[in-house]
């Protein structure tokens, strides 16, 4: 079945960075797009970022551009998010999503906490 497993988030001061990845089984890695999305409290889902499957197209959330990179690794079947100059704003619990046969699969998410 598929299987999607976050890591990498943790607590970090603003202006650090994090690198979440998303680790898959379950299905053909190298024949999906990817994408991130973030879960903010008490608000809902906020796209981030998509990966075509070949890495060759990406779009990114309008508030993401320039702090925040995605890249996947298809020999290990795993997708990143790069995060640079966290602010508090960025607190949420980190998702990754993908939609295949019609059906989303998203995993557990990965906390992360910015604070000084």
């Amino acid at each position: 079945q598929v299987r999607l497993v976050e890591s990498g988030g943790g607590l970090v001061q603003p202006g650090g960075s994090l690198r979440l990845s998303c680790t898959t089984s379950g299905f053909t890695f190298s024949g999906y797009a990817m994408r991130w999305y973030r879960q903010l409290p008490g608000k809902g889902r906020e796209f981030l970022a998509r990966i075509s499957p070949t890495g060759g197209v990406i779009d990114y959330g309008d508030s993401m551009k320039g702090r925040f990179t995605i890249s996947r690794d298809n020999a290990k079947n795993t997708v990143y998010l790069q995060m640079n100059n966290l602010k508090p704003e960025d607190t949420a619990v980190y998702v990754c999503n993908v939609l295949k046969g019609g059906s989303d699969y998203w995993g557990q998410g990965t906390q992360v906490t910015v604070s000084s």
